[in-house]
C-alpha cells in the first residue's frame, strides 16, 4: 500500500483483494470516542473480519476491532462496538442501491489518518469463488516470475 501526502494507514485489509471483487471505492469518516483515537494512534485495531452495513439510512461499521486503549481508565470502550461511519445522503442513498444487489457487500479496505482526522476507505464488493481465488493465485504467480525474469 502506498501512503498519499497527509496520509498515516493504521491498518488495512489484507484479505479484501483475495476474497472479493473490488467494484467501488469511497472515503468515509468514522465516529469515535477519545480512548479509540488514543488506541489507534498506536496502531492498535484490526478490520480484517469487518464489514459495513447500511441500517436507518446510516452506514454503521460491524466487527471493527479497536482494542482498548492501555492508559485508559473505566471510561474505556468496548473493543467491537458498532461504529457510525460519517456520509453525506446521497452517498448513502447510492450505496443502499448497491448493495440490495443480490451478492455486493460494504468492506472495509483501510483506516487512517488523514490531516488529524481518522478515515475509512470502503468498497462495494462482490465475493469471489474458490475458482475465482485461485485463478487470481495464478496470475500473481505469472506476474512475479516475469518481474523476476525482467530483472535479471
Amino acid at each position: 500500500m502506498t501512503e498519499k501526502a497527509g496520509e498515516i494507514i493504521i491498518t488495512s485489509n489484507k484479505k479484501a483483494e483475495h476474497e472479493f471483487f473490488i467494484l467501488q471505492k469511497l472515503e468515509a469518516g468514522i465516529s469515535l470516542t477519545g480512548t479509540e483515537v488514543k488506541a489507534l494512534r498506536q496502531k492498535k485495531a484490526n478490520i480484517g473480519d469487518a464489514y459495513a452495513t447500511i441500517r436507518e439510512g446510516e452506514v454503521w461499521l460491524i466487527n471493527a476491532n479497536i482494542s482498548i486503549y492501555n492508559q485508559g481508565n473505566i471510561n474505556n470502550h468496548d473493543p467491537l462496538r458498532k461504529r457510525k461511519l460519517l456520509l453525506k445522503k446521497n452517498e448513502i442513498r447510492k450505496l443502499r442501491i448497491k448493495t440490495e444487489e443480490k451478492g455486493f457487500t460494504l468492506i472495509p479496505l483501510k483506516l487512517y489518518f488523514k490531516n488529524g482526522k481518522v478515515k475509512v476507505e470502503i468498497a462495494v464488493a462482490r465475493g469471489k469463488k474458490s475458482f475465482d481465488k485461485r485463478e487470481a493465485i495464478t496470475k500473481k504467480d505469472l506476474q512475479r516470475e516475469t518481474e523476476r525474469k525482467i530483472k535479471y
